[in-house]
């Protein structure tokens, strides 16, 4: 009895671990790679506070997938989508693995755990940051509910979960924001934004059904495919541009590596949002470009406050 007793926690915890999509947590762990590697590069380090500027995203990041899972459960939308492996939700509440309840109270704790992160760092910080923490929670808690009807949530979700961890955790290592900050934080912005942008064209009927509305829906999949490429274009001239410009390191160039999984995302984009098998692997490739491009980016800043070049 204690064996299947055992057995029966760990896979609850399995199940309630699986119901975070860890998979996709690891955009949170790629935001605070590229705010610290930022705040290295301009000669400041502090891994204690990195390490804890990355447990707080990581429980806010999680919080937001599973209320996501929640809410969409709730209003039907999950019940009329069709899943792939990078969208339309964990899939556990509607095949019954786990209860509505059980992934609200997830929800809230990995919420809770976040904000008391967060609070942590605001007193041993600044209060600079408060601004920066709070927007996040609004927009993990208020997101469904409110922000996803009001046609903002692909702008919430650059801020939340690319342009506003870069500076949280840039200056909870350095005490203040400089520019360099803002401008690297740029391309996780468009890279978060067209994550979930492309991400909402398998979904956007089941969308507009349950009450969603975003700007698949709103501009029709032709020319949403059309403004997808031209922010996915936008990564790489920011880039190359902060090169020339001498506000990014030229090592930092080494982010233009993932152009070609940006040219087939953007091609699936464009010729294939009609087909849903055939769009899937541009959405792999949209993944790619988001990981990668910040992975290969934050490298160079690395690389440049190691080196001095």
């Amino acid at each position: 009895m204690k064996s299947n007793g055992g057995g029966s926690r760990l896979t609850d915890i399995k199940t309630a671990f699986l119901e975070t999509r860890p998979q996709f947590l690891l955009l949170s762990v790629t935001l605070i790679m590229v705010g610290s590697s930022v705040a290295f590069y301009c000669g400041a380090s502090h891994i204690p506070n990195t390490i804890l500027a990355l447990l707080g995203l990581l429980a806010l990041h999680a919080s937001c997938n599973v209320l996501n899972d929640y809410h969409d459960f709730r209003t039907g939308i999950d019940l009329n989508t069709q899943r792939t492996p990078f969208s339309g939700g964990s899939g556990l509440l509607p095949t019954g693995k786990i209860s509505s309840k059980t992934a609200l109270n997830i929800g809230l704790i990995s919420l809770a755990a976040g904000c008391i992160i967060g609070i942590y760092l605001i007193i041993n910080t600044g209060w600079q940051l408060a601004p920066i923490i709070a927007i996040g929670v609004i927009a993990v808690y208020f997101y469904n509910p409110i922000f996803s009807k009001l046609m903002v949530g692909e702008i919430l979700a650059g801020l939340g979960l690319g342009l506003l961890p870069v500076l949280g955790v840039f200056l909870v290592i350095t005490g203040e924001i400089a520019p360099v900050a803002f401008f690297a934080g740029m391309p996780p912005f468009f890279l978060t934004f067209n994550l979930l942008f492309l991400n909402e064209f398998p979904d956007s009927e089941a969308d507009r059904i349950g009450g969603r509305s975003h700007l698949v829906i709103f501009l029709g999949k032709e020319k949403a495919g059309v403004l997808y490429s031209i922010i996915t274009s936008l990564v790489y001239l920011w880039i190359i541009s902060g090169v020339i410009a001498g506000i990014f390191p030229a090592w930092t160039m080494m982010a233009i590596l993932t152009l070609p999984f940006g040219i087939k995302a953007m091609k699936g984009a464009l010729l294939d949002y009609e087909d849903f098998k055939r769009f899937i692997p541009a959405q792999g490739a949209n993944v790619i470009v988001v990981l990668a491009t910040q992975a290969l980016f934050a490298s160079g800043f690395l690389i440049a406050g190691i080196s001095g070049i």
